[in-house]
């Protein structure tokens, strides 16, 4: 599943504060260590699987990844590696691939690995999370895709900001009493091997004016985009970077 990102603008002057740059915060002793931690691990969830998927395109094992990535971000933690980030200098997604690749190096040397998360409540291992990622690499694997390291996490790195957007955009659907519009209308966010229905068709089967659904479109268009914006928004320190991470996210996605 494809979903192509919106670069609206007209966002407010000040850039409040995101969990990225409270991560980056507690690296200079101006933000609680708990609030970093909370931050970190709300981040962590969303990057798990691209993480993993760097991890298995490796060549580890299906489990050796999964304790890999736990370790990693227990890691992570215990040392406090975000508090060494410059300030002035990468992104969320680059300050975890470099913290990754680096980890992975001297894997080998220490005598122990944390087992899946057993020593660490930091971020339990999700079964569910962790199958579903399992499952697209393999299919990722099968259909010779994305065959560089760099490449396969470029490409789950947009996957898991397209599917947390979707996610947001739903729950705020469903807490409208709009449920039902959003999972009629969201085949117009994803791009897939199916053509879209017209808007006569679907009108005809939703029992809507035409011109109805069509504003109902144009506004879940329009919401989707704030939604990716405001996923991006948690990883960056400024409005600009947020332009320019959904730039690189439509690179990605359309293989540009």
């Amino acid at each position: 599943m494809k979903t192509l990102p919106g670069t609206t603008q007209g966002q407010s002057d000040r850039f409040a504060p995101t969990q990225w740059s409270l991560i980056l915060a507690a690296g200079q002793s101006q933000v609680a260590p708990e609030i970093a931690r909370a931050a970190l691990a709300q981040l962590c969830q969303t990057y798990w699987a691209p993480l993993y998927r760097f991890v298995r395109s490796r060549g580890h094992a299906r489990h050796d990844a999964q304790d890999l990535t736990q370790s990693f971000f227990a890691h992570l933690i215990e040392h406090k590696i975000y508090a060494r980030v410059d300030r002035q200098k990468g992104k969320f997604r680059s300050f975890l691939l470099a913290s990754l690749q680096n980890f992975l190096v001297n894997a080998y040397k220490r005598e122990q690995t944390l087992k899946r998360g057993g020593a660490c409540d930091f971020l339990p291992l999700n079964e569910e999370q962790a199958a579903a990622a399992e499952s697209l690499f393999q299919t990722r694997d099968a259909s010779n895709e994305a065959t560089s390291e760099d490449c396969i996490f470029e490409q789950s790195w947009a996957e898991a900001l397209v599917a947390a957007g979707l996610t947001r955009l739903s729950a705020d659907y469903k807490a409208e009493g709009k449920g039902e519009l959003f999972e009629e209308l969201e085949i117009f966010l994803t791009a897939n091997a199916d053509p879209l229905p017209t808007y006569e068709e679907l009108a005809v089967r939703m029992g809507l004016p035409e011109s109805t659904l069509r504003s109902h479109v144009t506004r879940l268009r329009a919401r989707y985009r704030e939604a990716l914006r405001a996923e991006v928004r948690r990883t960056v320190s400024s409005e600009a970077e947020v332009d320019e991470e959904l730039r690189e996210l439509l690179r990605v996605l359309t293989g540009r």
